[in-house]
């Protein structure tokens, strides 16, 4: 039995043909779509990049208790199991997150890894003099991470030299040099098509229109201010990138034609979000409620067990459930603190495994959805507070926790997930914005845009009542319903 992941980052759901996207080129997403199970009510659990990969690996909820940061010593780690078990785990990957301060245990829980440097300000090619840079339409406060992406742009110039080629390519090496070998998974992981959307001319030709404006490929996080004209601009880029990543999940499905591999390897096309191209009058993530174009994510199975393909399914499923499947298609035992599901049955007949989801921010709204109803429950104060990171990896995203953050930590008793660990206890700020936002109740079925808010006090009920029972399960600390006004 073998396993590949094929993984994207910022993979939207609503511009693919499987989704009923029709002018994006991706015609291997359709292919894809003929080859495997097609999941309709997938959704995101915790955002965005490195949270989403911790629950990849655990199997569990991360956004209740921290926020962005490396894997915990307590932390049943889903590649570290097979490791350990006789299963061989490589991971290819240009996500540069995992070599930054707030990732650089998560790598390193496999057999091996291959990583690919250059993607959206990889520190990786050192000039001290600034690069050429055109005028452009960009976040003035990310200066430096645009400055280096630039300078990482001098080296990427034909298609094999971008990071996405190198890492299919290095991905397909693997699969090509162990292929008569046995009980082994790849993650193949591109960053790709996060922003910034870089690609190569030819995927750009596929998308002609007349646009005269500045530069722009690497929306701002925030309101949309930009034209008409370069929102639109900014799509054919999000697109063009896409068609590439179409071209190489075409080669993945090559691979496994040439091979034969579909007899008995077990194939996961996936990805941890979405991103908004200017729906809701927002780019992109973390700022805003995360409305469908972001929580609503894409993914698709082939499982050659049961060999079902060309097949939708409509029950509740997250990132939380790929741990356990993976885990039992290699004949081990679910850890008891992963809280998602083997997923064998829902790919063979559509089985369900929960009556609802969570998903969310650390710090920002709480959601969860039925798969027909999404509630958002906003922050009851502008502060935010109480809220705290618990956690013994006191790490962001690119720095370790502040002096000033660390100087009035405490210590909280364990969680029984944290296996008779204490954590620390630290101040956290959460999200600024979400109480702005207000508390929103959508019916996705009947207003799949989410273009009209309910007032409906029954169905806000229930809701409420989903989400407190799903919070209970996870242990969410006290101050997580003080914080929402559910106490």
């Amino acid at each position: 039995m073998k396993a590949i992941m094929l993984m994207f980052d910022t993979l939207n759901r609503h511009m693919l043909p499987p989704y009923g996207c029709d002018w994006v080129h991706a015609p291997n997403f359709k292919r894809l779509a003929e080859r495997t199970v097609t999941f309709d009510r997938a959704y995101v659990a915790s955002m965005p990049c490195m949270p989403a990969r911790r629950e990849l690996q655990t199997g569990r909820y991360n956004f209740l208790h921290r926020s962005w940061g490396p894997m915990e010593p307590f932390d049943d780690s889903m590649p570290e199991i097979l490791k350990s078990n006789g299963v061989y785990t490589h991971l290819v990957t240009d996500h540069q997150h995992y070599w930054e301060d707030g990732g650089g245990t998560y790598h390193t829980r496999y057999s091996s890894f291959e990583l690919i440097r250059g993607q959206e300000g990889d520190p990786w090619k050192g000039h001290v003099a600034d690069p050429e840079m055109p005028d452009m339409i960009a976040m003035k406060a990310m200066y430096p991470l645009i400055r280096q992406d630039w300078v990482n742009r001098g080296y990427i110039r034909e298609e094999h030299d971008f990071p996405q080629a190198l890492t299919v390519s290095k991905g397909l090496e693997f699969i090509r040099h162990n292929r008569e070998a046995d009980r082994w998974f790849v993650q193949i992981e591109t960053f790709d098509p996060h922003e910034p959307f870089y690609a190569p001319q030819a995927y750009r030709d596929l998308y002609p229109h007349d646009y005269r404006g500045k530069h722009f490929d690497w929306p701002p996080y925030g309101p949309v201010q930009e034209t008409r004209e370069e929102v639109n601009h900014v799509r054919y880029e999000y697109a063009a990138l896409l068609s590439m990543c179409d071209h190489y999940l075409g080669k993945v499905l090559d691979t496994m034609d040439e091979l034969d591999l579909w007899k008995d390897t077990l194939l996961i096309v996936n990805t941890d979000h979405g991103y908004l191209l200017g729906e809701h009058d927002w780019w992109a993530k973390t700022i805003m409620p995360f409305y469908n174009e972001i929580a609503h994510m894409p993914m698709f199975i082939w499982d050659p067990r049961s060999g079902v393909r060309n097949e939708r399914r409509q029950s509740l499923v997250q990132t939380i459930d790929l741990a356990p499947t993976l885990l039992r298609y290699f004949g081990m035992d679910i850890p008891p603190d992963m809280q998602g599901k083997d997923l064998a049955a829902t790919i063979a007949s559509d089985r369900e495994v929960r009556e609802a989801a969570l998903f969310g921010l650390h710090g920002a709204h709480v959601n969860v959805t039925d798969g027909r109803y999404v509630y958002m429950r906003a922050p009851v104060s502008k502060d935010n507070k109480p809220l705290y990171n618990y956690t013994l990896m006191p790490t962001h995203m690119r720095s370790r926790f502040s002096v000033g953050e660390l100087q009035n930590i405490e210590l909280r008793a364990p969680f029984s997930f944290t296996k008779d660990v204490q954590t620390m206890k630290i101040p956290s700020a959460g999200s600024g914005s979400a109480h702005s936002f207000g508390t929103l109740l959508f019916d996705v079925q009947e207003d799949p845009l989410q273009q009209q808010p309910l007032d409906d006090p029954e169905i806000e009920s229930r809701m409420i009542g989903l989400m407190k029972q799903l919070m209970a399960d996870s242990e969410a600390p006290e101050e997580q319903y003080v914080r929402l006004g559910l106490v």
